[in-house]
């Protein structure tokens, strides 16, 4: 992967200094007439986000009464079943005319046909501005999106359920994790608090922000792909699923976490009802806005499976809007991207604590959000960017739905993991064998080697 990280040290390190600038707001009167029609031209913009909706909604808000080009955004939150929801949207030839894509979606979404290359819209600046990141943001030498914020990930823990539980510190192994969540339990189920839960109503999601970087920080990589040997090998995520089934046999899981989504888990750690649970930096932005806690919280690194981090905890980030293949305005949905990624507009987000800018002309003026608990996600010495594993269509059970399932009912670990391998390789040799994919070993990598990338 040929990702540029002299340019991800500048940007996060220009985000630790960064001076307060004042915020302005972006208009469009000047980006010429919408060339498709005289009428109003309506456009749709999909996103799984919710940490941000309201900021993202007022900003579409002002876009859509300013703009001199007669564009209407329509904006629509999807759940956790978003990319269940888009595949359904091009299926029925209704897709959404701009669509919000991820670090573990935009590989997927550009193989299905989803994005529409933005060269010819991209200008000078805007190419010298945001930075070509290889797999992240661009394929085979077409950019598909332009980079905003990145994320960290941590443990967020409620502080009075640790003191009320004799608790100083927050755990740094999996054994420590079941002790503390025990513990406060013990102190908290009387009045409806327990020591972990995860958004388990989508696997994915939950085990992207909780098994992943307790892998990552361990050395393992976090999608179950060995870079030094370019093969899958699940094998890394054994004592970690051992440790999610007994927080749950334990009865130390929040009860119901099977139907529990991202936005109810955090409401009720708003509530105090949890005692601690992984999740990214926008957390920060959650609980000032969307749901203000009651409670108070902070974040610390997540525990790597024994105390030893061998790895690097991995900074998320790179892409952020994208232009649907389907849309029939292209031209409207570019004036629209235009304007969501205007300095002012990205410099508003970082300032708002929605996510750590990864743009240097938006970090050096941007100021450190005035969001509470935001220390804890600044980036540390045990962050880093993971190279970007391969995608493969594996036949049967995903692994994610394999381990949660292990989870809620126990069964042969190693023969689920040697399984989970089998298959995984299995579907990786096809696809290299088709040509869809290009997985060759890393000899010489070293997962230590990515952490503290940001510290410097």
């Amino acid at each position: 992967m040929k990702l540029s990280r002299n340019f991800l040290i500048s940007a996060m390190c220009l985000v630790l200094t960064g001076s307060l600038a004042a915020c302005g707001s972006p208009t469009s009167s000047d980006q010429g007439a919408d060339s498709e029609s005289s009428a109003k031209t309506k456009i749709t913009y999909w996103t799984g986000d919710r940490h941000d909706s309201e900021f993202v909604k007022e900003t579409i808000d002002t876009f859509n009464e300013t703009n001199q080009d007669n564009i209407e955004v329509e904006l629509v939150i999807k759940g956790d079943d978003f990319d269940q929801a888009l595949d359904m949207s091009f299926q029925t030839s209704e897709p959404p005319d701009v669509i919000r894509v991820k670090e573990n979606t935009i590989q997927t979404f550009y193989k299905k046909g989803f994005l529409a290359p933005i060269d010819e819209f991209l200008t000078e600046d805007l190419k010298e501005k945001f930075q070509v990141m290889e797999d992240l943001n661009s394929f085979e030498g077409k950019r598909y999106s332009l980079p905003n914020y990145g994320t960290t990930m941590r443990l967020i823990y409620n502080k009075e359920l640790f003191a009320k539980a004799g608790i100083e510190q927050p755990p740094t192994t999996l054994d420590e994790l079941i002790e503390t969540a025990k513990k406060i339990t013990e102190v908290g189920k009387a009045t409806g608090a327990y020591g972990f839960a995860q958004n388990f109503k989508n696997p994915s999601s939950a085990f992207g922000r909780s098994a992943r970087v307790i892998a990552e920080v361990s050395g393992y990589g976090g999608f179950g792909y060995d870079f030094k040997t370019a093969r899958y090998d699940f094998s890394g995520f054994k004592p970690i699923m051992e440790a999610l089934k007994q927080i749950k046999d334990d009865g130390s899981m929040l009860p119901g976490v099977e139907s529990l989504d991202i936005d109810p888990l955090r409401a009720q750690f708003a509530e105090g009802k949890i005692g601690m649970y992984l999740s990214f930096s926008a957390e920060a932005g959650v609980y000032q806005s969307q749901f203000p806690a009651k409670i108070d919280w902070a974040a610390a690194p997540v525990p790597s499976i024994d105390g030893h981090f061998n790895g690097a905890s991995g900074f998320l980030g790179g892409q952020w809007l994208a232009i649907s293949s389907k849309s029939e305005h292209k031209e409207a949905a570019w004036k629209f991207l235009t304007y969501m990624y205007d300095e002012s507009v990205l410099q508003q987000y970082q300032e708002k604590g929605f996510g750590i800018s990864m743009v240097p002309s938006v970090s050096a003026v941007a100021a450190k959000p005035e969001v509470k608990g935001i220390d804890g996600f600044l980036p540390n010495k045990y962050d880093g960017v993971w190279p970007v594993y391969p995608t493969v269509p594996v036949q049967g059970m995903k692994s994610d739905d394999a381990f949660f399932k292990y989870m809620l009912s126990g069964g042969d670990l190693d023969s689920i993991i040697d399984d989970l391998s089998t298959r995984y390789n299995a579907a990786l040799d096809a696809a290299i064998a088709s040509g869809e994919v290009k997985a060759e070993p890393m000899v010489d990598f070293n997962p230590l080697e990515l952490a503290g990338q940001y510290a410097k």
